[in-house]
């Protein structure tokens, strides 16, 4: 059977177990000082660290937004460059197609201009052989011409005698007309009365030949023309003379029957 302990006993057996315990246990000292010192300085050191960090996320930051707007504004300054160049790079387009038609339009009218110097040239040698020709016609003309004058003069030297002649016997009067190379030939008295009627008749003299004109009074054309030939012919201004008197007298004669 278990023995009751009293307190006086168990009191007197705490005291000597906490003697005992004490005895054993050794004494601690947890340095709590020098943990505060030590955690202080942690602390520093963090704090320095952390707003080391802060500085350098700060600077970084700053640096990267200013690289951000440096690469902003290069892209930018790239974007209004690209917009420059596609600017000029159309412009040169355009400049180049306008080069390309002025230059075959300045082939079109090189082309032109060549054609119209050739059909001129061609003209021209065209109007050198005509004015060549021309010329030695003018020149063969005015050969006959001088050789005709000479004529003339010739025929002139003679019928001038034979023409005062006939003026005196025919009882002719010759008188300009106000027309260049044309006279008039007047008979007088052909009706063979003193103070009789007069005939006349025009001679173109300008041409080649000899033309008789206007007359009065009006004769059969057939015989003039008959007269006028035998003078272009004969150049005889004596016998074409005596041969009008005639037609004049005739057409007397045949108004009177």
């Amino acid at each position: 059977m278990a023995t009751l302990m009293t307190p006086s006993r168990f009191s007197s057996s705490l005291s000597v177990s906490q003697a005992q315990y004490g005895a054993n246990v050794p004494s601690i000292d947890f340095g709590f000082n020098e943990l505060r010192e030590r955690m202080a300085q942690f602390t520093v050191r963090f704090d320095d660290f952390i707003a080391r960090g802060q500085k350098r996320v700060l600077d970084e930051r700053n640096a990267f937004r200013m690289s951000v707007a440096e690469l902003e504004e290069s892209q930018r300054h790239k974007e209004h460059s690209i917009l420059a160049l596609e600017a000029q790079s159309t412009a040169h387009t355009h400049t180049l197609a306008k080069e390309a038609a002025e230059t075959a339009e300045m082939h079109a009218a090189i082309h032109t201009l060549t054609t119209q110097k050739d059909a001129h040239l061609a003209r021209r040698d065209a109007l050198k052989s005509e004015i060549a020709d021309v010329q030695t016609l003018i020149k063969v003309k005015r050969e006959e011409q001088t050789a005709h004058q000479r004529s003339l003069d010739a025929q002139a030297r003679h019928n001038i005698p034979e023409l005062r002649f006939w003026e005196h016997c025919l009882g002719l009067r010759i008188e300009g007309t106000g027309v260049e190379d044309c006279l008039r030939f007047v008979f007088l008295e052909v009706d063979g009365r003193e103070g009789g009627k007069e005939c006349w008749f025009e001679l173109l003299m300008g041409g080649r030949e000899y033309e008789v004109g206007a007359t009065k009074p009006k004769l059969v054309r057939e015989e003039v023309d008959e007269m006028q030939e035998r003078l272009n012919e004969g150049r005889e201004l004596g016998g074409f003379l005596k041969g009008m008197r005639g037609l004049f007298v005739q057409g007397f004669k045949g108004s009177r029957s």
